[in-house]
């Protein structure tokens, strides 16, 4: 990003409000400070103007879709008007279903209960677990972790090209990798999969959050992703794309919504006639206001404009890769190399460090929230770090010798709501812990490093 650029991302876009921007933390060293979080990658701080939203319309809320009180259409408006707003967000085709989810694990669940008999699914061993792991009843080819987003390509073609026998196939790929942020090449991945016959699903949790995202223009089949990383504050998700599969596969959850006609057979039985729409999918009473704070962040998202979003973003980006290849005992995590593009999501790990110590006392001396661990994506990670992970010791005693490998990593994450303070407050945090060594005494409680007492 040149001097210009980084410039206009600093001046033109300022963080956008969130929740928790003005909460102080206690440090064991004595005092408070502001509460840096910079675990976007787990789950982003709501936006105020989403919470301003919900709040707003909480009064009325009411029960939908079959309700005949004023609040209960109001309400019924309010969801379908949501579910058009997340669809042009999205970019959908015209024909495309979008289904109100729980978050990106219970879309793509719903997506693996419906797919067809004898349907191989192709995974990447580079999945975050919710794309990894909900195909247990489809068979399964695990792809390697690629080392550039050509192998990417080049391997799932090799794979789709060798399928035997050949007949009903999906690929699941994510958009933006939940451990070292990197972009993956999904329209080139689409290509190679509709060239073969399959059919293609986008994990876009980390991806929807930082960049536009089309359905049409990736030319990807689904895309599931989720609320809570998408600066909303409930437990909803969205699973969009094409009708078929969805339309013939059995409920996902059997019971009111779902149903369009029940009736008694003379045996005893029960006769079910369910809906072919988004309904088919969506029993029991929704998550009204989970739904109407997605399509409140996808409108706040697209009026701030993605393009000074992505720019600032990038700008944040680069000042903490910078500040942390300045500390030579610092390794970023990478597959695609330091010139791949990515969002606001690094993972490293120290020399010398156990992660869960390096990660606690970033919390409890500096009030710097991040993640520590394998992320829910252990093949990757394990992958990163060079081979099968060794036993994990206590945290910080006896620590990793230099060089020495390490069980987890330590994962940095941000976004819209990140102010340059919380990120160069990081920066500095990390130079003075590896120079210095920790201020505190930590130890081991429940499998995890906490300050001594």
């Amino acid at each position: 990003m040149s001097v210009s650029t980084a410039a206009t991302a600093r001046t033109v876009c300022a963080p956008l409000p969130v929740l928790g921007r003005d909460v102080t933390v206690p440090l064991v060293t004595g005092g408070e400070v502001a509460y840096a979080a910079l675990d976007y990658a787990a789950s982003a701080p709501a936006l105020q103007r989403v919470w301003d939203d919900v709040a707003a319309y909480a009064p009325y809320y009411g029960s939908v879709h079959r309700g005949a009180g004023y609040l209960s259409q109001l309400s019924t408006d309010l969801f379908e008007n949501a579910r058009g707003t997340v669809a042009g967000f999205l970019d959908c085709r015209a024909d495309d279903q979008l289904i109100f989810t729980r978050s990106t694990t219970d879309s793509l669940n719903l997506l693996a209960a419906a797919l067809p008999a004898d349907c191989q699914v192709f995974v990447f061993e580079t999945e975050h677990h919710a794309s990894l792991l909900p195909w247990r009843d489809a068979r399964v080819t695990w792809l390697d972790a690629p080392r550039s987003p050509r192998q990417a390509v080049e391997t799932l073609e090799k794979a789709l090209a060798g399928r035997d026998p050949y007949g009903p196939a999906l690929v699941c790929v994510t958009g933006a990798s939940n451990v070292t942020g990197e972009l993956w090449p999904v329209r080139e991945l689409a290509a190679a999969a509709h060239a073969h016959g399959a059919r293609i699903v986008l994990d876009a949790a980390q991806l929807a959050p930082h960049h536009p995202v089309s359905v049409r223009d990736l030319d990807v089949d689904w895309i599931a992703f989720s609320g809570h990383k998408l600066y909303a504050p409930f437990g909803s998700g969205v699973l969009a794309g094409r009708a078929d599969w969805l339309r013939t596969a059995e409920p996902y959850l059997a019971g009111g919504g779902a149903s369009r006609k029940v009736t008694r057979r003379e045996d005893g039985g029960v006769d079910v006639e369910w809906h072919e729409s988004a309904a088919r999918h969506e029993a029991g009473s929704p998550n009204v206001i989970g739904a109407y704070a997605v399509a409140s962040a996808c409108k706040a998202l697209t009026e701030a404009g993605f393009d000074t979003l992505v720019a600032r973003e990038q700008y944040l980006v680069e000042k903490v890769r910078a500040g942390l290849a300045g500390v030579p005992q610092v390794r970023v995590l990478s597959l695609f190399g330091d010139d791949a593009p990515r969002v606001g999501v690094i993972s490293f790990v120290v020399d010398g460090w156990n992660s869960s110590h390096f990660a606690a006392a970033l919390s409890a001396e500096y009030g710097i929230g991040v993640r520590d661990g394998l992320f829910c994506a252990h093949p990757l990670v394990r992958t990163l770090l060079g081979g099968d992970p060794q036993t994990q010791g206590e945290c910080g005693a006896p620590e990793a010798a230099p060089g020495e490998k390490s069980l987890n990593a330590i994962r940095v994450s941000f976004g819209a709501g990140t102010p340059d303070e919380h990120v160069e407050r990081f920066v500095a945090a990390v130079r003075e812990l590896v120079t210095e060594g920790a201020r505190w005494t930590y130890r081991t409680e429940d499998g995890r490093c906490v300050p001594a007492v």
